[in-house]
């Protein structure tokens, strides 16, 4: 897999989310629309977000941003 560092930020962010708050994998995946194993790939460093998944990812970290 070529190395994006954008991404990498982006996926790091999502795993920081995920821990702060206290979200299942299978949670994150339900508010992110996508499969469970999407987002445990994506913290395995299997596969990396598409633009939409991208697009959803933000909009939920930049949610999480301005409600705290």
């Amino acid at each position: 897999m070529l190395y994006n560092a954008d991404m990498d930020d982006l996926i790091k962010k999502l795993e920081i989310y995920h821990l702060e708050n206290r979200v299942s994998q299978k949670q994150l995946a339900d508010r992110l629309n996508v499969a469970f194993s999407t987002v445990n790939r994506w913290f395995n460093d299997k596969t990396i977000p598409n633009k939409i998944q991208q697009y959803h990812i933000k909009k939920l970290l930049d949610k999480s941003d301005n409600t705290s």
